[in-house]
């Protein structure tokens, strides 16, 4: 079983990320490592990394957005 993934175990592609991202991909993929640690709760057959992979970049996307233009991840804006 993967381990969970602390600051310095993050993937390639996540290393770009701001820090708060970064804390946010962490959570989200330790928490979906205990999630879907049962294969009955994935679809297919996804294996654990993948599905917590895929959760975790998932939470990063709901509060930021890559730059089309410069390539970086900022923060969304507030909708008012």
């Amino acid at each position: 079983m993967p381990r969970e993934k602390s600051m310095k175990d993050l993937p390639i592609g996540v290393e770009d990320l701001p820090k708060h991202a970064k804390e946010i991909y962490r959570k989200a993929h330790n928490n979906a490592l205990e999630q879907y640690k049962d294969p009955r709760k994935r679809r297919g057959r996804a294996s654990l990394e993948e599905v917590a992979h895929k959760v975790a970049w998932a939470a990063v996307k709901r509060e930021y957005v890559k730059d089309k233009k410069t390539g970086e991840w900022k923060r969304k804006q507030a909708k008012a």
